[in-house]
């Protein structure tokens, strides 16, 4: 490890609801372990409490084998016996979740299929970044909404961003990103396939078993893992700055940061290309 790398301090916020989450989660702890990111997982969230679903159970269990303590607040029970609004209700949770961590200190949060919109006052408590998997012009929304919109627009090229989260769903400063094409091979078939017929009927007979759709979410789920890893490292290394109110980095180029080599490399590595 250089030692030129500060460590930093992660927390780390899941719903836990499954494979995905598990992975990303062992797979960053042991990039730690290896020495390849000079981070400490300090803690993980959960807004699920043991007991309540399969899939997040096994996420807790998980986080336990890999000895990271951990904090869980069920935000289903806190809802069921919640009498304000939905606006105050999101507000009081997170202040009863920041209560609960009240003695941590991360110097950056990961969310990583936390499946809650942040509060204002628990953006302002912690830099938190956020994956989406689209390019920082690309189209928001959920995944599976945003494979639809590059196949009806026909799009060449997709990728996945980071960025700064904030109480507006996928509208923070993008931070870093990584591109991939969606045409060649194998999806020039999978294209021709579709050619000429109608997508929502389409979307309607086949919906997420269509091939095209499998191969551009297989495209991007696989470079996930590493764009949050890199952009960590980033981090680290002083690449990306965070202390700064307007986020930048230290070089001549701008962010945000393209991390396609560091991820090719890093990949390349661990015989996936």
């Amino acid at each position: 490890m250089r030692p030129d790398r500060d460590l930093i301090n992660i927390g780390w916020f899941s719903s836990g609801r499954g494979e995905g989450s598990r992975g990303l989660l062992s797979f960053i702890k042991a990039r730690i372990d290896d020495g390849l990111l000079n981070a400490n997982i300090q803690f993980v969230f959960s807004n699920r409490s043991k007991g309540e679903f399969a899939g997040s159970d096994a996420f807790l269990d998980l986080t336990d084998r890999l000895g990271i303590p951990m904090f869980t607040f069920s935000s289903d029970a806190y809802r069921q016996n919640y009498t304000g609004s939905r606006n105050a209700r999101r507000e009081d949770y997170d202040k009863e979740v920041l209560h609960i961590l009240s003695g941590q200190m991360p110097d950056i949060c990961v969310l990583a299929g936390y499946m809650l919109i942040l509060s204002e006052g628990m953006c302002s408590r912690f830099p938190f970044i956020n994956l989406h998997p689209a390019l920082p012009d690309g189209p928001i929304g959920t995944w599976q909404q945003v494979i639809w919109d590059l196949i009806s627009s026909r799009a060449k090229k997709t990728g996945s961003m980071t960025h700064l989260a904030t109480s507006q769903v996928d509208r923070g400063p993008v931070i870093s990103y990584c591109t991939n094409s969606i045409v060649g091979t194998p999806f020039d078939e999978a294209w021709s396939e579709i050619s000429g017929k109608n997508l929502e009927s389409i979307r309607n007979n086949l919906g997420e078993d269509l091939l095209l759709f499998q191969l551009i979410r297989q495209s991007g789920y696989s470079q996930e893992p590493y764009l949050i890893y890199e952009t960590l490292n980033a981090i680290s290394e002083g690449r990306i700055d965070l202390d700064n109110s307007e986020t930048s980095n230290n070089s001549s180029n701008p962010l945000p940061l393209c991390l396609d080599e560091e991820i090719t490399r890093s990949m390349l590595r661990d015989g996936l290309i």
